[in-house]
């Protein structure tokens, strides 16, 4: 999908191309210059998800945000399998592209599992990392409204024919409502049953048994994670997230007990829509004192 002749909201961007080895177009902003913030969005989202981020950030550092293959405006191939795996391989084709040496990465969502797992296998590469309502772990826990879309036939016709997953998180993963603008940047790829192939894969791909295709891969993500464990961490929590809650919250805390941990009680899942100002104060310094020396 190409990017649109219409404007969206607070997004006064143009993204750039860059052809994966498989011959499909991965879509990313590249904005601004020194030293390096890579951010890696989930499902429903896509790099609008971060427009605020680059916004404050780009004068200071280069922003680089991909769209996952299916997602924003990179190519939404019907026949991928877009698993885990191919999610990480293209994050990092991308990445080693860009020549991309050090940088701080930021994750939410499924950029959890897709960001640490480039992180995982390059920590010489990572000057810190910032968490955002996400997991690159295990969990049996799964919200019964996102179990249903995995369902046969009926996730399919939720998910891509009624837009039953993108539609309904810009109003469930948010506590402050969305003005009608943002809504609409939000979905705006997201227009057709082809261009929603990748929501719904994103959501298949959940792996809560090992007899699940990205099961192996996310084991070797979550092993990966004692690679960090001596890097600066970052976590900006949203205390009303329905999916990933203080369970997760409480995971991160456990496995990095030195991260510097920021809750936002009246914060949803798109914690970065609800909370940003307060956010964006905290992370000016963090970012800093990763990438200053």
């Amino acid at each position: 999908m190409a990017h649109p002749s219409v404007t969206l909201a607070e997004y006064p961007f143009t993204p750039k191309t860059f052809r994966l080895p498989d011959g499909h177009r991965l879509s990313y902003l590249d904005e601004g210059n020194g030293p390096t913030v890579v951010m890696a969005h989930g499902n429903p989202s896509w790099s609008y998800l971060y427009r605020n981020v680059v916004a404050e950030f780009k004068s200071k550092y280069r922003c680089v945000v991909p769209d996952h293959l299916g997602c924003g405006f990179s190519d939404k191939p019907q026949d991928y399998p877009y698993r885990l795996q191919n999610h990480i391989d293209n994050f990092t084709a991308l990445l080693d592209h860009l020549e991309i040496e050090r940088c701080v990465l930021v994750v939410h969502d499924w950029g959890g599992a897709i960001g640490m797992g480039w992180a995982g296998q390059h920590p010489e590469r990572v000057a810190g990392l910032v968490v955002l309502n996400t997991a690159a772990f295990h969990s049996s826990l799964i919200p019964q409204r996102i179990a249903i879309c995995r369902w046969p036939v009926l996730g399919a016709l939720l998910v891509r024919g009624l837009n039953g997953f993108a539609l309904p998180a810009t109003f469930m993963a948010v506590i402050k409502k969305m003005r009608p603008e943002i809504k609409a940047g939000f979905l705006a790829p997201y227009d057709s049953w082809a261009n929603r192939v990748a929501v719904h894969r994103f959501v298949q791909d959940i792996p809560l048994q090992p007899s699940h295709p990205s099961w192996d891969t996310l084991t070797q993500v979550e092993s990966s994670l004692d690679q960090l464990c001596d890097k600066p961490m970052f976590i900006c929590w949203g205390g009303k997230d329905f999916c990933f809650n203080d369970h997760f919250y409480a995971e991160w805390q456990k496995r990095f007990p030195t991260a510097q941990c920021h809750y936002f009680s009246e914060a949803g899942h798109y914690v970065l829509e609800d909370a940003l100002p307060e956010i964006s104060d905290l992370l000016g310094p963090f970012l800093q004192s990763c990438l200053s020396s």
